[in-house]
């Protein structure tokens, strides 16, 4: 074998080698907890049973192709690394308050939301918490998705014992493996959608500790209020393999207060049904951010989180699925900007907007906000 042969051979080795080794790296990568596991057994059975699983996953109710028409995903994928969005990012810490929530009173009847989708709920004594990230990383790739400053203030430890952990579905924004593992001692009873009981178990939740709910089906909770499982226009999935997990919103019901959890959702008819069925709600929580048209069928644009309001006939609505992460390109801002905007030269609905970490009290309807997302330090 002459020399430049050799040298071939010795490249094309290497090649190899390095091929092999990533290969190995990415399956030992995959067995790793935070990817959760997939149902199996009993529960496996039951999501068979359920009216909304076919063809081997979750369907939703509506025809949902997860890109709109003409856009392909390397389209996407190459716009989100190398696409150039002036203030994608805040210049200097995002506004914040820190509510010690160990010193609540008992009859504070009220919210806090600590960025994107995660958001402390206190009613008639009762505390929950909803898909709760208090990591620093909306990704499994730590790293690769950091949190605003100002946003990453809230730990784990933060968090008083907590009657009802709830689940909107199974993505990394929302399923945190390290705050879920955190969290664990502090939480009596997790509710979720179908499947993603299997990866609470797999991570260290007893099963008599988890319910797991299909859409339409109501639980019993504390002080005679319910929580009943309602119909989103989304998808779900930790790994290649979608829509083995259910995705939901929910209706949380209490003596005098009925709350819309919104979850992830594309806008679809199913905003209408559950307000003429279960409303109208005195408080509405709807995504309104990380949105593109390129996905619109999964995520609401603003205009479409006004429709949603109206549509379930809600008070009051906060915005939330913004103000910690970026996972689309646009303007960190923008979607508070837009969805305020949008109201006041429309429909005039009662939007709030309340900072990083600010108590809203349930019972205060006169309750006002600032434009925190307009104060200099922010720009």
């Amino acid at each position: 074998m002459n020399s430049i042969k050799k040298h071939r051979y010795r490249k094309m080795c290497i090649f190899f080698i390095i091929i092999a080794v990533l290969l190995g790296v990415g399956i030992v990568f995959l067995k790793h907890p935070l990817f959760g596991k997939v149902a199996s057994g009993e529960r496996l059975e039951r999501i068979k049973q359920s009216k909304n699983y076919r063809d081997g996953e979750f369907q939703n109710l509506s025809h949902t192709p997860a890109m709109a028409e003409g856009v392909s995903y390397f389209s996407v994928i190459k716009e989100l690394l190398f696409a150039k969005v002036e203030e994608a990012y805040p210049i200097d810490s995002i506004p914040h308050v820190k509510t010690d929530l160990t010193e609540l009173p008992t009859d504070m009847d009220g919210l806090v939301w600590f960025g994107h989708s995660s958001y402390y709920m206190q009613i008639e004594g009762v505390k929950f918490l909803v898909d709760p990230v208090f990591t620093k990383n909306a990704s499994p790739l730590y790293g690769t998705n950091n949190a605003f400053k100002g946003a990453d203030l809230t730990l784990s430890g933060d968090m008083p014992r907590l009657d009802y952990l709830i689940i909107t579905h199974d993505h990394y924004d929302h399923l945190d493996y390290t705050t879920f593992r955190q969290l664990k001692d502090k939480v009596s009873h997790v509710i979720c959608p179908l499947g993603v009981g299997e990866h609470l178990e797999f991570w260290g939740y007893p099963s008599e500790q988890i319910t797991e709910l299909d859409w339409y089906e109501t639980t019993k909770l504390k002080n005679n209020m319910s929580l009943t499982s309602t119909p989103a226009r989304h998808f779900s999935g930790r790994s290649f393999k979608r829509n083995q997990t259910l995705w939901t919103s929910f209706v949380l019901k209490a003596a005098n207060l009925k709350i819309f959890v919104g979850g992830d959702s594309g806008y679809d008819t199913h905003f209408k049904m559950i307000g003429e069925k279960y409303g109208p709600f005195d408080f509405a929580i709807l995504e309104n951010g990380q949105y593109d048209y390129k996905w619109k069928y999964i995520h609401m644009m603003p205009e479409e989180v006004l429709l949603a309001t109206q549509d379930l006939s809600a008070k009051r609505v906060l915005p939330v699925h913004s103000g910690k992460f970026k996972l689309a390109n646009h303007p960190w801002k923008e979607p508070l900007e837009k969805v305020t905007s949008l109201n006041d030269d429309g429909p005039r609905l009662h939007i709030i907007t309340p900072k990083i970490g600010e108590l809203v009290d349930f019972r205060n309807e006169n309750q006002v906000f600032e434009s925190w997302w307009k104060q200099e330090e922010c720009k």
